[in-house]
C-alpha cells in the first residue's frame, strides 16, 4: 500500500465538512499529519469547515494531543496549510462562498484543484450537503472527472452511520445518485482500513491450504466478535438512538462477514469485491438473536432512564447458498464487557478420530483484528514421550512483530485510497441497504432485554 511505500499522493485540498468535530481532531487532522511526515502529501491543503466561531489554530491546537511524536517541522507545514471556514450548512448563499475560499487557498498553494470533501458532520446534514454541493457545481456530476489520471477531481467521503434504517438509508442514496457520478462517491467504514481486515480475502485466496476447505464440508462455525470494555463514554445521546445492532452489527461486523464468507471474486479490484459482499449479504438469513444492556446504562449522561437500547447483541446468522449450506455465523458485540477485542475464529469440523483418546478440541483459524493483531492456527501434534496422546499447539503470526508498531492507521490508509481514487474498501449503496435489511430482520425478534454485570461476557444466557 501506498502508506507503506511511502509512495508521493497526488497533490489535493482537503475539505472537512464538520472540522470542529471528534472525528476531525482525533483521527482526520493526525491521519493527515502522519502523511505529510511519511513525505506521501508534500502539496496539499486542509480547510476546516463548521458552524462555530472559531479558528484554525484553535482547532490544530485541539487535535494535537492525538498525534504522537509530533515533529515541530511536520506541525508547522500542516499548519501552514490549514484554513478555517464558518459556514452555516442550511443557507444557501453560504456555498458559493464556500467555492469561493477554496479557489483562493488552491491559488496560493498553486494546487490544481483535486478535491477531497469529508462528510464528518452529523449523518442528518448529509442530504442537504449533498444537494447544494451539486446545486453550486461544487462536485461535478461528469463522470470523466472522476477517472484515474482525469484532473481536476472532487471525491466525497460519507462518514459512517450511513442512515439509520433501511428507509432512511435509501433516501441518502437516492439523493447522492442523483447529485453525483458514483466514482466519486466513498461510503466509509474504518474497520476496512484496518490491517487485518483487509488480510482476510488475502489470507484466504492466496493460501492454497485454506481455499479448498473454506466450505460447509470442512468448517464448522464461524465466530465474529467485537468486544469493547468501555461504556458509552459520554456518548449517551447519540448511543440511545443507535444501539449495539446498528452501531457495530449493521456496519463493521456485517462487512467482516461479507469478507469471510463471498466467493472468489475475478479480480481483486473495487467494483468485483463489492460485489461478492452484496452477493452474500443478499442471502443472509437471522436465525436467533439475544440482546442485552449493562447495568449502570439507564445512569449514563443523555441516556434515557426507561431506555431499551441494547448494549450487547448476539446473533446466529446462516448464509442460504452452496457454500455455506448449515454453517452457524455467530456474530456478538457489546459494551462494558471483560475483554477489548476484535476476531474472527474459524472453527474447523473435527478430523476422523483414529485414536483410543481423541482430540478435546478442533482445529481453529483466529484472525485478530485488534488488539495483538495477527493469525493464530491451532493445530494437533503428538505429546512427547507417548504413543498416541496429542496435545493442541498454536502457529502464530504476530503483525506488530513482524512490521514493527508503525503500521498505517486505518484513517490514513482510506485517505490514501480516497485519493487514488480506489474504492475496494469502501461501501457501494446495494451493500449498506443490504445490511439494513438484515438489521430490520433482527429486529423482529421479540427477545427480552437481559441485563448483564459490567466486566462480564455478556447476559447469562
Amino acid at each position: 500500500m501506498d502508506a507503506v511505500n511511502n509512495k508521493p499522493l497526488t497533490e489535493c485540498s482537503f475539505i472537512i465538512m464538520g472540522g470542529t468535530g471528534d472525528l476531525s481532531k482525533r483521527k482526520l487532522i493526525p491521519a493527515i499529519y502522519n502523511l505529510i511526515a511519511q513525505q506521501q502529501l508534500t502539496t496539499f491543503s486542509v480547510l476546516l469547515v463548521a458552524f462555530s466561531a472559531t479558528s484554525a489554530a484553535e482547532i490544530l491546537e485541539q487535535a494535537r494531543p492525538f498525534i504522537s511524536a509530533l515533529d515541530p517541522i511536520i506541525w508547522e507545514k500542516l499548519c501552514a496549510a490549514t484554513y478555517y471556514h464558518q459556514m452555516d450548512f442550511y443557507n444557501e448563499v453560504c456555498y458559493p462562498l464556500l467555492q469561493s475560499s477554496l479557489i483562493d487557498i488552491e491559488k496560493k498553494h498553486e494546487l490544481k484543484g483535486n478535491r477531497i470533501f469529508y462528510l464528518a458532520t452529523m449523518p442528518q446534514h448529509f442530504e442537504t450537503i449533498t444537494k447544494f454541493f451539486a446545486h453550486h457545481g461544487i462536485v461535478s456530476n461528469d463522470p470523466g472527472c472522476h477517472l484515474a489520471g482525469q484532473e481536476p477531481w472532487a471525491r466525497v467521503v460519507y462518514e459512517k452511520p450511513f442512515g439509520y434504517d433501511l428507509a432512511s438509508a435509501k433516501a441518502l442514496n437516492k439523493s447522492i445518485t442523483r447529485a453525483f457520478c458514483e466514482r466519486c462517491v466513498f461510503r466509509i467504514d474504518h474497520y476496512l482500513g484496518k490491517e487485518l481486515v483487509g488480510n482476510i480475502a488475502l489470507t484466504r485466496f492466496t493460501n492454497r491450504i485454506f481455499e479448498p476447505l473454506w466450505n460447509h464440508k470442512h468448517i464448522e462455525s464461524v465466530h465474529i466478535t467485537l468486544s469493547e470494555t468501555l461504556g458509552v463514554e459520554g456518548r449517551g445521546a447519540f448511543y440511545d438512538t443507535s444501539g449495539a445492532l446498528k452501531d457495530n452489527v449493521q456496519s463493521h461486523m456485517l462487512q467482516i462477514l461479507a469478507l469471510v464468507a463471498m466467493e472468489a471474486p475475478a479480480y481483486l479490484s473495487a467494483e468485483y469485491i463489492r460485489a461478492a459482499k452484496a452477493a452474500v449479504l443478499k442471502r443472509v438469513v437471522v436465525e436467533n438473536v439475544t440482546l442485552g444492556q449493562y447495568d449502570g446504562y439507564l445512569q449514563e449522561k443523555n441516556v434515557d432512564p426507561r431506555s431499551t437500547t441494547e448494549t450487547y447483541a448476539a446473533l446466529c446468522l446462516k448464509i442460504k447458498n452452496r457454500r455455506w449450506q448449515g454453517v452457524p455465523f455467530y456474530v456478538t458485540t457489546g459494551k462494558k464487557l471483560d475483554k477489548k477485542e476484535t476476531s474472527v475464529v474459524i472453527t474447523f469440523k473435527p478430523a476422523k478420530c483414529l485414536l483410543n483418546i481423541c482430540p478435546v478440541t478442533t482445529n481453529t483459524l483466529t484472525i485478530n483484528i485488534a488488539p495483538n493483531e495477527g493469525l493464530f492456527l491451532d493445530l494437533h501434534i503428538k505429546t512427547p514421550g507417548t504413543n498416541n496422546h496429542v496435545q493442541p499447539i498454536s502457529m502464530e503470526f504476530c503483525h506488530s512483530c513482524l512490521f514493527g508498531p508503525n503500521t498505517p492507521q486505518a484513517y490514513e490508509v482510506l485517505l490514501v485510497d480516497v485519493i487514488n481514487g480506489d474504492q475496494s474498501a469502501f461501501l457501494r449503496a446495494d451493500e449498506i441497504e443490504l445490511a439494513w435489511k438484515i438489521i430490520a430482520q433482527a429486529q423482529t425478534f421479540i427477545t427480552p432485554l437481559q441485563t448483564y454485570a459490567p466486566g462480564s461476557t455478556g447476559p447469562k444466557s
